[in-house]
């Protein structure tokens, strides 16, 4: 079985990566991005509805 995972998007420095929701903090807690440091809640670095519906599930 594949484990599932959640793709992110840096808003500021546009930086893409992939995690898995259980490695990720609740997508209404500020996140730091890993590249530029940018705070924002965690939900808006989701790509797409889908992910964060993904983490909302699975988180």
């Amino acid at each position: 079985m594949d484990e599932a995972y959640v793709r992110l998007l840096c808003p500021e420095c546009t930086k893409d990566w992939a995690s898995t929701p259980t490695d990720l903090p609740e997508h209404t807690d500020l996140f730091h991005c890993p590249n530029c440091h940018a705070s924002r809640r965690l939900a808006e670095f989701t790509r797409t509805d889908r992910d964060l519906g993904t983490l909302k599930r699975l988180g």
